[in-house]
């Protein structure tokens, strides 16, 4: 095992690893709150009750060292594999890597969204903003390059590994495409996480006291007819719906951020004190053995595992801000370690850096066969689509409604 690993890794060892009888690439990290031990934290809150808008934390009880230990989610799988998205992002806008990138420019229709690419939409290439989108006036997917990838499986990956290959890595199912349930479907070969670890659970207080002395009971607040205005508590200049004013909310002057809030305690989501967390990662060489390119499998593979190293450490390179108020840190000496598990359940730690990991990568991409070559330069998107007009509207008439205070909560 010796010999197959070496300091950096080299695209040679790299490949070796991945021909050869190594199950899996895997990282550990214990981290802790910035502010130092016993400071609390605040993990991501999930709807419990839509309608009463009850949001909760995702807790549970792990085995850990023989004993059931109360953990709660810090950041998701799902949450992970976006942060290592826009990481790569930004390698890729920087031109440090080559990489398919199908873009979707929103200038026109929103100047704030900008730009959307396969990177960072939620569901990569089979998302419904590129699929909505246009290439030359023709559907995105019904365009040659969007339907290349439709009838792609793991026993023929190709089509997919052209247009998408972060698809191959943290997972892709093209449940909206042109085969609807039974489109293209692919497990994740890399995994991320990250679990508070022996949580407590604590409260949130909050409370608000107007400067200028307004009381909720000072009037009743109407949608203003005018959208520049948006709200009016004279009834003659509100928006009218049967002949009668509408309601800006629950009418209370408090929905315009007016009046005293009382003090409140929220006992569901008032963040966490923890032991520490734990950041675990899982690049899966066995799933990645499963996958299919024709003549180019060696190749395929080897580069789809330089990219998910790459993920990781390009996102680890960032820190970890999760979110307000969630800041976590390395315990000194706990920073992220790589090692590579054997069939046998050996282990031999990995050594490897950003910069050592992107010539990695890039030296991967440089062997590809022809017909597996990436066509576009890096920094350059492989095709920029625009949102169809149907799109586009939807883009718009969110934005109407959010100025003007109309209903933008999800029934």
């Amino acid at each position: 095992m010796a010999d197959l690993i070496s300091k950096p890794l080299t695209l040679d060892s790299l490949r070796q690893l991945v021909e050869g009888d190594a199950v899996a690439i895997r990282g550990t990290a214990t981290l802790e709150p910035a502010g130092g031990p016993g400071d609390k934290v605040f993990p991501p809150t999930h709807s419990v009750d839509e309608r009463r808008a009850t949001t909760r934390y995702a807790s549970e009880k792990r085995r850990i060292g023989g004993h059931e230990v109360e953990c709660v989610l810090l950041d998701s799988v799902q949450s992970q594999a976006n942060r290592m998205e826009e990481a790569l992002q930004i390698l890729w806008e920087n031109k440090k890597i080559a990489l398919p990138v199908i873009s979707v420019d929103f200038s026109a229709a929103a100047q704030d969204v900008g730009v959307v690419t396969s990177l960072t939409a939620p569901h990569r290439v089979a998302d419904a903003l590129l699929r909505d989108s246009l290439l030359n006036n023709t559907l995105f997917r019904l365009s040659d390059i969007g339907r290349s990838f439709t009838d792609a499986t793991p026993k023929n990956a190709a089509p997919l590994f052209k247009v998408c290959p972060t698809g191959l890595v943290f997972g892709l199912w093209d449940s909206t495409g042109p085969r609807g349930g039974l489109g293209s479907k692919f497990a994740r070969t890399l995994t991320s996480e990250i679990m508070g670890v022996g949580a407590t659970f604590g409260v949130k207080t909050s409370s608000r006291v107007d400067p200028a002395g307004i009381i909720t009971k000072a009037a009743e607040v109407f949608v203003a007819a005018d959208p520049n205005e948006r709200w009016t508590h004279n009834p003659e200049l509100a928006r009218q719906e049967n002949g009668n004013p509408v309601k800006l909310g629950d009418g209370r002057v408090s929905e315009v951020n007016h009046s005293n809030i009382p003090p409140t305690i929220d006992t569901l989501a008032g963040g966490v004190t923890i032991d520490y967390a734990l950041h675990t990662v899982v690049l899966s060489l066995a799933a990645l053995r499963k996958l299919s390119f024709g003549n180019g499998n060696i190749e395929a593979r080897t580069v789809l595992a330089a990219l998910g190293v790459l993920a990781v450490l390009a996102a680890e390179s960032r820190g970890h801000d999760l979110r307000s108020r969630c800041l976590l840190v390395p315990k000194e000496g706990k920073a992220l370690t790589l090692q590579v598990v054997q069939r046998d359940g050996t282990t031999k730690s990995l050594t490897l850096d950003l910069e050592e990991a992107i010539a990695l990568f890039n030296a991967a991409v440089a062997v590809l066969p022809k017909d597996l070559r990436f066509s576009n330069k890096p920094g350059e998107p492989l095709v920029t689509l625009t949102p169809s007009p149907k799109l586009a509207g939807l883009v718009q008439r969110s934005r109407e409604l959010t100025a003007t205070g109309g209903e933008v909560e999800e029934e």
